[in-house]
C-alpha cells in the first residue's frame, strides 16, 4: 500500500517533471551535452556530402546546418538535396544519427525594389519548401542592410512585412522562418522590433551570438534577456580584433565570451542547437575544418556541462 509520504513524493516529482521546460530538440537519446551540438557547413567548403556526415557521427555532433555543399551555396541546386535523391540523403542522416535542423538560404529582406525583393522571398520560399522536405524546422535569412535614404522606421516595417509574408508560406509547410542577427541588424532593440512588427508565430531569431557581442557591443546577457523568447537558432564562434577587422580563432581562445552565451541559453530553456560557423568558406586563412570542428565539439561540450547540461 502506499503510504502518505510516498504518494506525496511521486506526486511532487511527476508535478516538477510537468512543469520543467522540454527537452533538447536532438534526437539522441543518450542525454549527453553532445546531443546539442552542431555545425554550419559554411565551414567546410571542400568537404563531400559524405565527408560531412561521417566526420559529424566520428565526433559526437547531432546536428548538420546546411549552408552550402561544395561550390553550392544555393542549396536547392544541391544534387545530393534534389527531389530525386532526397530520401537517400535522409537515409544517411538518419544512419549517421543526425538531423538538419536549419537550412540557410541568402536572402535579405531589405531590397527596397520591388523586383530584387519578390526575388528574395522566391529564395526563401525555395528554402523553406526544401526544409520541409528535409524535415528541417527553419529557415535562415538576413535583413542585412539599411538602405541609404529609407528611414529607420520605414527600413524595420520593410523587413519585418518580408519576415510576415514568408511566416504565412512556412506556416503551411511546419517550418519557422528564422532572421539571423547579421549586417546592419545586430543590436537587440532593431531585432526586437522587426520581430514584434512581423508579428507572425512562424518567425524567430537566430542569435549569431559572434555579430551582437562584437558588433552590438551587447553582453550576452543582456541579448538574450531582451529576445531570449525568440531564439529558436545560434551561431557560436570565437575572434580577436585584427586590424579594423576580426580574425576567426579556435573557441575559448579569442575575446568573445562564448561560455558566458552557452551559460545564458541554457539558464533561459534555450531547446536548441550549438551550432558551430566557422567561416571557411569566407575567409580560407583560418584554421581547416576538422581541427576547428573537432576543437569546438571538446570545448562546448565543457561549457555545458559546466552550465549544467547532462
Amino acid at each position: 500500500m502506499t503510504t502518505r509520504r510516498e504518494f506525496l513524493q511521486t506526486s511532487a516529482a511527476i508535478l516538477a517533471g510537468l512543469s520543467s521546460p522540454p527537452g533538447p530538440l536532438s534526437l539522441r537519446e543518450s542525454g549527453n551535452e553532445a546531443g546539442r551540438l552542431g555545425f554550419s557547413t559554411l565551414g567546410c567548403p571542400t568537404w563531400t556530402w559524405p565527408q560531412i556526415l561521417d566526420f559529424a557521427a566520428a565526433h559526437g555532433y547531432a546536428a548538420v546546418e546546411l549552408r552550402g555543399i561544395l561550390a553550392n551555396v544555393d542549396l536547392t541546386k544541391v544534387p545530393e538535396l534534389s527531389p530525386e535523391r532526397l530520401d537517400e540523403a535522409k537515409r544517411q542522416l538518419a544512419a549517421h544519427g543526425l538531423v538538419v535542423p536549419t537550412v540557410d538560404a541568402s536572402a535579405h529582406m531589405h531590397e527596397m525594389d520591388p523586383a530584387k525583393h519578390a526575388a528574395q522571398l522566391d529564395e526563401a520560399r525555395r528554402c523553406i519548401d526544401l526544409a520541409q522536405a528535409l524535415g528541417a524546422s527553419y529557415v535562415r535569412v538576413f535583413g542585412n542592410e539599411y538602405v541609404e535614404g529609407v528611414p529607420r522606421a520605414d527600413m524595420l516595417a520593410h523587413i519585418a512585412g518580408g519576415l510576415h509574408d514568408l511566416g504565412t508560406y512556412a506556416r503551411a509547410k511546419n517550418v519557422t522562418v528564422i532572421i539571423e542577427s547579421h549586417g546592419d541588424f545586430t543590436d537587440s532593440p532593431a531585432l526586437l522590433e522587426i520581430l514584434q512588427k512581423a508579428d507572425s508565430p512562424n518567425v524567430a531569431l537566430l542569435w549569431d551570438a559572434h555579430h551582437t557581442f562584437v558588433a552590438g557591443k551587447e553582453e550576452p546577457e543582456d541579448t538574450v534577456r531582451q529576445l531570449g523568447r525568440y531564439i529558436r537558432h545560434t551561431h557560436l564562434k570565437d575572434s580577436i580584433p585584427a586590424g579594423n577587422d576580426r580574425r576567426y580563432v579556435l573557441t575559448g581562445t579569442g575575446q568573445v565570451p562564448v561560455k558566458r552565451q552557452i551559460e545564458a541559453l541554457v539558464k533561459m530553456g534555450y531547446r536548441g542547437y550549438f551550432s558551430f560557423e566557422w567561416e571557411k568558406r569566407w575567409h580560407p586563412e583560418i584554421e581547416e575544418p576538422a581541427v576547428a570542428f573537432a576543437q569546438f565539439a571538446d570545448v562546448a561540450a565543457g561549457y555545458l556541462r559546466g552550465a549544467g547540461v547532462r
